[in-house]
């Protein structure tokens, strides 16, 4: 689905990451973990195609991101849902219509998708929030919203950046397991952290690998964690 092949990118002079390689098969489960600037988000970046590579090759389903064109990296982010790290919404717009702008940008009939997207808020616990607005919600609300927004195009991949960042344990957990149920109905996850307890807790529920970034390098990390 996703293949970087020693793929490096260079930032303001430096390179960032180096000799990257990495597969993303159908139906996996990835920890992305390392300290903080060690280029998880941008590592990221590189699996949606939102960066291109200074070096090597990224394939998104199958294609060279750089023979892409905008139009093709469009069409291709349908099939990549990202949970970003700053959740951001349009405050104006009550939650449901935030939700449903994916489907609108891409020219679905929303009133069509209207089961699906009341199906999909009731499966994150925010049906109740339908009409709220954004700075209403909760820190644990607005990742939950942000799960939500990532696969409500129903998409092969999802790409959670530090998602439990900033919320308690018990909200954390609760992610946890849509993930995990999100893996279970076949779709790859990964799911950049620096929270080692919530990678314990993953493990004892599924099958999942850790990679971490050192020294601008990828490794799979021990089976210790």
């Amino acid at each position: 689905m996703i293949e970087l092949e020693n793929v490096a990118y260079s930032y303001g002079g430096g390179e960032l990451l180096s000799e990257i390689s990495l597969k993303l098969a159908p139906g996996s489960f990835h920890f992305l973990t390392g300290p903080s600037g060690a280029g998880k988000t941008t590592l990221l970046k590189l699996c949606y195609g939102a960066l291109i590579p200074t070096a090597g090759h990224v394939r998104l389903f199958d294609e060279d991101v750089r023979g892409m064109d905008s139009d093709a990296i469009a069409m291709m982010r349908r099939r990549v849902g990202v949970v970003h790290q700053d959740c951001q919404f349009l405050d104006h717009l009550p939650l449901a219509d935030n939700l449903a702008m994916p489907l609108m940008v891409s020219g679905r009939d929303l009133l069509a998708e209207q089961a699906n997207l009341k199906e999909l808020m009731n499966w994150v616990g925010l049906s109740a929030r339908a009409d709220a607005l954004p700075p209403e919600l909760s820190g644990g609300e607005r990742q939950r919203a942000a799960v939500a927004r990532a696969v409500i195009m129903s998409p092969d991949v999802v790409l959670a950046d530090e998602p439990t960042g900033n919320i308690d344990w018990e909200m954390s957990q609760r992610l946890l397991r849509l993930m995990i149920e999100l893996n279970r109905m076949g779709k790859t996850i990964m799911i950049a952290t620096h929270d080692m307890a919530l990678i314990r807790a993953a493990k004892s529920q599924v099958q999942a690998r850790v990679l971490r970034i050192s020294n601008r390098r990828l490794q799979l990390a021990g089976a210790d964690l």
